[in-house]
């Protein structure tokens, strides 16, 4: 499948809102710490899906604006990524989305790189992100592009679903 990786232009932010994050779980990571890292095993668990909710609000840690890279196949938006400056300097990927009959093209990759090539060109020190352990093709892609997994949270999801059992991920790319 091919497919291009543009900048959203500013008459299409209505279209941020027509991608779907609906997925099936099958598995998730186990964490450990091994000589004083995050290591992790991935464990089967019983199916069922997911769909997380984001909102394109801009938090307000910079003054930068944040930016969009969209990816068109076939004539339809497929993905996005959504790139901004995190109050530490970080590049941080706000969002990161493939429509479900788009995903297993390297779409999220080629998104994702575009994002590590924009914290490049803007001198940012690296590039973080914060995912969940039930999103393991996420989290293997990370892996696979540098990312590092560096801390986790258990309770960020708490105030949403008090009965959730998520563990937020924090990944980084540092540069130097």
């Amino acid at each position: 499948m091919k497919f291009t990786i543009r900048k959203m232009e500013a008459d299409e932010a209505p279209q941020t809102k027509s991608f779907s994050r609906k997925s099936i779980v099958k598995s998730k990571l186990v964490l450990g710490i091994e000589n004083e890292k995050l290591v992790y095993a991935i464990a089967s668990v019983e199916p069922y899906e997911r769909d997380v909710h984001i909102e394109d609000i801009d938090y307000g840690f910079s003054e930068t604006p944040p930016v969009v890279f969209f990816a068109e196949a076939d004539g339809a938006l497929a993905g996005r990524i959504r790139m901004l400056t995190w109050w530490n300097r970080f590049a941080y990927v706000e969002d990161l989305v493939v429509n479900p009959e788009f995903r297993g093209a390297g779409i999220g990759r080629a998104l994702l790189e575009r994002g590590i090539r924009w914290a490049h060109e803007t001198n940012h020190p690296g590039v973080m992100l914060e995912t969940q352990d039930d999103n393991v093709p996420a989290c293997l892609l990370y892996q696979s592009c540098g990312f590092v997994l560096s801390g986790f949270d258990r309770n960020v999801y708490k105030a949403i679903n008090p009965n959730t059992k998520e563990t937020a991920l924090y990944w980084y790319l540092l540069f130097k």
